[in-house]
């Protein structure tokens, strides 16, 4: 008998039996089913499940959390026992899509196209941190190894475009390759770089009276380009001979989306672009920190709606436009604010099987995953989560105070540090999160008797 067995049979009896699964999959932490009938599970049941930290119902989907690994292993034991499950399945995606708001269409399409992407500005944002650390040390680079590591660090942004035009063009379906293609098109080095455009040291490229730039570092451009190159690949595979569509398809798509984008609505896009990116930096920078709070304090809110994803965009325009992220450590804030005061709750707990189940419930959040402790413990009294929220905002003044910029994306919490350049700026940056921790705590503590009583 496996490990899991009795688990995967809770999960069958809570949901109706293995007749009233559509299909499923599972995320980082998360088993996500979607049924036939969602009228028939017990949603009491659901929270005793063996190894479950949580459980709750959104976008027609069925989610028990199980934390990071363990939710591996438990769709491993379930797709053994009922079989199905491929998390790749297009299937599953549309029955997930069917259920969703336009907003969360929109919102998950981008997370589908930017999130494969995290890996490598993960890696370009810690080049940059052992780089920038590596300084601090009074360690000088010749202009050889200099111009090296300037390689390992401006790659992945210099070609942005590029891994965006391949992720997108793969998501809408067309062939991943035209995606490179277009994607090099859009960056080629006979095109006046943006950046040099921007700084007054190079001029745009005048062709049929219209001015192009490269587009280096943007992000809508690319995906627009994603996007039209596979409508018109699936379009012209309609009617196009199969006897010359290797010939046709290709050539008139690129063709096509190439004189769309450049010379029509691709300098109104990244026009548009700068806009939002700017707005936003504008906001985050209200007078006295108020942005830094509001972000700090809100931020893991998002994560409850599921559309936390979208922000990737926001980061990579920051990192693109002003060279450094500072959602990073907003982000952080807003999840160590919620930690601190689920640790609060869970030493106010007098049982101790219970207390060692909450707080093994927090520490995925040390990783920076939170869905476990937001489900699993503070959603479930406003006092913890409005505790949470309000040790975020302190965490996301201290942020503006203490001027923390990260240099990448992708990693927060513990290993958020190692985006930072210099000792000051990663200690910095660790005592922040004690601080917003210990206002978490403090506060869930301030309400203990009240607290005390909902858990």
């Amino acid at each position: 008998m496996g490990k899991y067995d009795q688990t995967i049979q809770q999960v069958l009896d809570v949901v109706g039996g293995q007749d009233n699964i559509k299909t499923f999959e599972h995320c980082a932490t998360r088993l996500r089913i979607i049924l036939k009938d969602d009228s028939v599970v017990d949603k009491e049941k659901a929270e005793e499940i063996e190894y479950v930290k949580g459980y709750f119902f959104n976008t027609g989907q069925h989610q028990f959390i199980f934390g990071t690994g363990t939710v591996n292993d438990v769709y491993a034991a379930l797709k053994a026992e009922i079989g199905g499950g491929d998390e790749e399945s297009s299937h599953y995606k549309d029955e997930v899509y069917a259920n969703m708001s336009p907003t969360q269409k929109i919102v998950r399409t981008l997370a589908d196209i930017l999130v494969p992407l995290i890996p490598a500005l993960v890696t370009t944002g810690l080049l940059m941190g052992v780089r920038g650390t590596i300084t601090q040390f009074g360690v000088e680079f010749t202009p050889e190894v200099a111009t090296f590591i300037g390689v390992l660090t401006d790659t992945a942004f210099a070609f942005l475009p590029v891994l965006i035009a391949y992720s997108a063009t793969k998501k809408f379906g067309g062939t991943p390759l035209l995606g490179i293609l277009v994607g090099l098109m859009l960056v080629n080095p006979a095109l006046p770089n943006a950046w040099a455009v921007a700084g007054g040291d190079a001029e745009p490229l005048n062709v049929f009276g219209i001015d192009l730039i490269g587009y280096q570092g943007t992000i809508f451009p690319a995906i627009i380009v994603g996007w039209l190159l596979s409508k018109l690949e699936k379009w012209l595979r309609t009617f196009v001979p199969k006897v010359i569509d290797l010939l046709v398809t290709p050539f008139v798509a690129v063709t096509v989306t190439m004189a769309v984008v450049m010379l029509g609505v691709g300098p109104f896009i990244q026009l548009f672009e700068d806009y939002v990116i700017n707005g936003i930096i504008w906001l985050i920078n209200a007078p006295f920190g108020i942005g830094y709070a509001v972000f700090g304090g809100l931020q893991q809110l998002i994560v409850i709606t599921g559309l936390h994803h979208s922000i990737s965009i926001i980061e990579i325009g920051l990192l693109n436009d002003v060279g450094y992220n500072v959602i990073q450590p907003l982000a952080t804030a807003s999840m160590a604010g919620q930690f601190g005061a689920a640790l609060g709750a869970a030493f106010l707990v007098k049982n101790k099987v219970k207390r060692t189940n909450m707080l093994a419930t927090t520490s995925s959040t040390l990783f920076g995953i939170t869905e476990p402790l937001l489900f699993g413990i503070n959603i479930r009294s406003l006092r913890i989560l409005g505790s949470g929220i309000a040790a975020g905002a302190v965490g996301g003044v201290l942020v503006k105070l203490f001027n923390l910029q990260a240099t990448g994306m992708g990693i927060t919490f513990l290993p958020g540090g190692l985006l930072y350049e210099g000792l000051v700026q990663i200690g910095l940056y660790y005592l922040m999160v004690l601080l917003t921790m210990a206002a978490g705590f403090i506060f869930v503590w301030a309400q203990r008797q009240s607290i005390k009583e909902t858990l």
